[in-house]
């Protein structure tokens, strides 16, 4: 390949005539219409000549006087970058040289936000955080609420179910968009249509239980909302065989493509000992071979009870992960059928008895679509003047919390979710911090980018799958 001729000139010509002005040029009419700076030199300064040649000689040249690099902004608004995450990208040639994340860009004050909302309102914030694992921050949240109250041991068990079914099935939906959105980013469009044809299936679950498909506030303090509808168990037992079918095909697509071996082998390299520097968690840690999951290590909501395996790979790097995704979707699969029967063996209330904590759970719906209905209004109004005084204050003033602080801990869809509440006595959190795994894990991206090229840089973050509202909070 040949390039034209071009001139480089490494001097300051902010005070020289400028070239092809008639009026600027020396009196001579020969130099009229020329380059005036391809004449040569004329203090002292280099002249860099540059002809036409081979590309890669051309390349090596420039890369042999080490002392230009580029720097690039990969975002914060790019196709790949999973939100507005900000690369600083330093670069020789196409090779990343120097690599850094910035943040900050998505910035919503959850957190915040928290402490001055009720202990109940504040749900409604954190499912927002990271939005592909609602069901995780509400879970975790409300684990740290209950531990706080004393009452971890005085939920219901078919609210302990429930909240499993609906966190397993948010993992599945967590490492769908992951995995397709990554095929996307790779040129793998169809992986992407298949990813989300098979979320389709999971949002739809969640629409008919909680009336909302992402950011449901679902799970409250003491239990969840509201009982599953008539009909749901069926709906799930129904989807989970054609989830089967459709995680199958993904993997079929997938695992043994030399395409997807070619962009994702060693890339993004990443080993146990980088991971425990950077207190890394989920699939990204679980692909040096160790199997750390909260599930079976310090387990919550009675995952001990369920027959589940902890997939784990030795490859450490972006296709690794990506397996490791594809077969927790199948073991979450199986979490969600031994839920499934445990619920319909399994009944009871959905919300702890102390009616001083309990958020109103037995909610209906009246012939205009809005609810409560008004027979429940009439039911609780017709108790007696104290229930419905009671009543009232706890849904505005809120119950309140004995001072102290606690920190509890989910395995999240991208790894450990931590939430450090601290109470003061009052009904609203004097602090609420998130422990985010994507904001953890983003901590990875020069290790695993410097060094590599430009197009595995996509790949590599692609494999940590950071959601920027986690980050971001």
């Amino acid at each position: 390949m040949s390039t034209d001729h071009t001139i480089f000139e490494d001097r300051d010509v902010s005070s020289e005539p400028s070239p092809g002005l008639d009026s600027d040029l020396p009196g001579d009419d020969t130099l009229r219409g020329t380059d005036y700076y391809a004449l040569g030199d004329t203090d002292g300064s280099p002249v860099f000549n540059v002809t036409g040649g081979d590309w890669d000689d051309l390349v090596d040249e420039a890369t042999a006087l080490h002392e230009e690099r580029i720097v690039v902004n990969m975002g914060p608004q790019h196709p790949s970058t999973h939100g507005v995450l900000r690369l600083i990208l330093e670069l020789d040639a196409e090779t990343v040289t120097e690599a850094r994340a910035g943040i900050g860009y998505l910035h919503t004050g959850i957190e915040k936000n928290m402490e001055f909302r009720t202990w109940v309102q504040g749900v409604t914030f954190c499912t927002r955080m990271d939005y592909l694992t609602p069901m995780f921050q509400e879970a975790a949240y409300c684990l740290a609420v209950e531990k706080l109250l004393g009452i971890t041991d005085q939920i219901p068990e078919r609210a302990s179910i429930i909240r499993v079914l609906m966190m397993e099935l948010t993992r599945i939906n967590s490492h769908l968009v992951c995995i397709g959105t990554g095929g996307m980013e790779m040129g793998a469009t169809t992986v992407m249509t298949v990813g989300f044809r098979e979320r389709e299936r999971i949002l739809r679950v969640f629409e008919q239980v909680t009336g909302l498909r992402m950011n449901m506030a679902y799970i409250r303090p003491g239990g969840v909302s509201q009982d599953l509808p008539h009909g749901a168990l069926d709906h799930i037992t129904t989807i989970v065989g054609e989830l089967r079918r459709g995680i199958h095909e993904l993997e079929m697509l997938l695992a043994e493509n030399p395409l997807l071996k070619g962009r994702t082998k060693g890339v993004g390299y990443l080993d146990l000992t980088g991971c425990i520097a950077l207190s890394i968690t989920g699939p990204v840690l679980r692909s040096t071979g160790l199997p750390h999951d909260l599930r079976k290590s310090e387990p919550y909501c009675g995952y001990e009870t369920y027959d589940f395996d902890v997939i784990t790979r030795t490859g450490a790097d972006a296709y690794d992960r990506l397996m490791i995704r594809i077969l927790e979707m199948f073991e979450s699969l199986k979490i969600v059928e031994q839920c499934v029967e445990r619920l319909r063996t399994t009944g009871g209330p959905v919300m702890v008895e102390d009616k001083k904590i309990a958020w109103p759970a037995q909610l209906s719906v009246g012939s205009d679509g809005q609810g409560n209905s008004l027979d429940h209004i009439r039911e609780i109004m017709g108790t007696s003047m104290e229930s419905l005084i009671h009543h009232f204050k706890l849904v505005t003033e809120g119950f309140r919390v004995p001072p102290g602080q606690v920190y509890v801990a989910v395995e999240s869809a991208k790894g450990e979710l931590g939430v450090h509440l601290v109470s003061d006595g009052g009904t609203r959190p004097y602090r609420a911090h998130f422990r985010d795994p994507s904001f953890n894990n983003l901590q990875a991206v020069a290790a695993m980018c410097e060094g590599s090229m430009v197009a595995d840089v996509i790949v590599a973050v692609a494999s940590i799958d950071p959601v920027m509202g986690g980050v971001d909070r």
